[in-house]
């Protein structure tokens, strides 16, 4: 019966660590909130209200940008609206297998040039990429699935959702409320959980690049 007893509590302790060292920690003091974010799959299909979705787009609004340019634009889909499946259709079929609950589909689109000059803006991507950034962090402390793609076509979206030329077609993002991972296929249930990042010695140099 102790005997038992032990390998009982031993399990339970040999768990616990499991799933400690499974969570994400960090080098060096940073905010929770930038830790707690990750990019799950698994969605209920709920729909979001519009007042939660706009305040994900105002976040973004705050990002920072060369000249103040603002280059992101966001052209987005709501489930069950006409122009959904143009949306969905555009995504991998690998995306489409579990961003079918989504309650959201959004394009991220840049402008490539300066509204003020009309030169080339360099930065386009890289500002769009804060304001996505932006837009992550808001959905995550809200609770909701804010989830980034690049598998879909790229040249589909431009056509399809009129975009000019002078505009870069970016990345698309799933949005929805959390669901339970066993609607996933197999291979993702697998891999639904918080990845964990590079040390920050291995992308952060001093003086000169280092490979």
């Amino acid at each position: 019966m102790a005997c038992g007893l032990i390998k009982y509590f031993e399990s339970i302790f040999h768990l616990f660590f499991k799933v400690i060292e499974m969570e994400r920690k960090t080098e060096y003091d940073v905010e929770q909130i930038f830790v707690d974010r990750w990019s799950p799959r698994a969605m209920s299909g709920e729909a979001i209200d519009d007042a939660d979705l706009m305040s994900l787009f105002g976040a973004a609004r705050w990002a920072p940008s060369a000249y103040n340019a603002q280059p992101w634009r966001f052209i987005y889909a709501k489930k069950q609206s006409a122009v959904w499946d143009t949306f969905f259709d555009l995504l991998a079929e690998m995306n489409q297998l579990w961003a079918k609950n989504a309650s959201v589909l959004v394009v991220i689109v840049s402008r490539t040039d300066f509204e003020h000059d009309g030169k080339p803006n360099p930065t386009h991507s890289f500002d769009t990429g804060s304001a996505w950034e932006n837009l992550a962090l808001q959905g995550s402390a809200m609770g909701l699935v804010v989830h980034g793609m690049a598998g879909f076509d790229y040249a589909k979206a431009a056509k399809d959702l009129g975009v000019p030329d002078g505009y870069k077609i970016e990345a698309m993002i799933a949005i929805g409320k959390p669901g339970d991972k066993s609607q996933l296929p197999e291979k993702m249930r697998a891999i639904e959980s918080p990845s964990d990042r590079k040390k920050v010695s291995e992308f952060v140099f001093e003086g000169r690049f280092r490979s």
